[in-house]
């Protein structure tokens, strides 16, 4: 007991190596950073809170990045789609042979550009190309000269055209040869070319295009009344310039051949 007390009274407990076990353990934490002073460990937090806040600004700017990548892509294409569209209505804006050369333009020059572009769409009676180049402001007599030489060459030929013109029609329009011959009229055609034109469309020709007309026009009047079903194809047949002889024949060939030839044309 003596030596009991004498232990505890000496502060080395019952085991006298202790207080150098304790010692050793405190060097240990020492070394390893666990003991480090007060100042050392603020030190510390300090470093690893600027690396937190170095975190958090990498990953703002990241989404900096990635806004601004998303917006300038936007922008980019933005700006391909407005060079698209003017590269588009730069196509639409393209002149072309029938539009003003300029205010310079040689007149002579900007007439034959006009002439030469109606041609090469579809043929044209001189009356039209003129009337196109008073529309241009092109001086008559400038006009004149190159029509002239373009009558001379063969690229403008009123009587061609005329021949062309009836033929394209009536078999394309079913026209009787009065209608053919009032679209010439219109047309600035002189009266000796439109007849010279019109003596190629034989009789049989003309009902030949009266009848095509009118069983056309029967096909799409089917299920309607007879009388007035017959009504609308004489009807037809009158707008399209057929006389009544022609008329009664092709109505009697479309709508019934087994009737008689009798109709009271409208």
């Amino acid at each position: 007991m003596e030596r009991i007390a004498r232990g505890d009274s000496d502060g080395g407990g019952l085991d006298p190596t202790a207080g150098s076990r304790r010692g050793s353990l405190q060097s240990i934490r020492a070394r390893r950073g666990g003991g480090a002073p007060e100042g050392d460990r603020a030190e510390t937090r300090r470093e690893q809170a600027d690396g937190r806040d170095g975190f958090g600004d990498r990953g703002n700017r990241t989404g900096e990045r990635g806004r601004g990548g998303r917006n300038d892509r936007g922008s980019r294409s933005g700006s391909h789609g407005s060079r698209r569209r003017e590269r588009r209505d730069g196509r639409d804006r393209e002149p072309t042979g029938d539009r003003d050369l300029g205010p310079e333009a040689d007149p002579e020059s900007l007439a034959r550009t006009i002439v030469l572009t109606k041609l090469t769409a579809q043929a044209r009676s001189r009356h039209e190309l003129a009337e196109a180049l008073r529309k241009r402001n092109v001086p008559d007599e400038v006009g004149d000269r190159v029509l002239d030489r373009m009558t001379e060459v063969g690229l403008v030929d009123d009587a061609a055209f005329a021949e062309s013109w009836v033929t394209s029609r009536q078999s394309r329009r079913h026209l009787s040869k009065t209608a053919l011959r009032q679209e010439l009229v219109r047309k600035g055609v002189d009266r000796e070319q439109i007849d010279g034109a019109l003596e190629q469309v034989e009789p049989e020709d003309e009902y030949d295009a009266a009848l095509a007309l009118a069983r056309k026009k029967a096909r799409t009047t089917a299920g309607l009344d007879p009388v007035v079903r017959r009504r609308r194809v004489a009807g037809a047949l009158a707008r399209r310039g057929f006389g009544s002889d022609v008329t009664r024949r092709a109505l009697a060939e479309a709508l019934d051949p087994n009737a008689d030839d009798s109709l009271d044309t409208p």
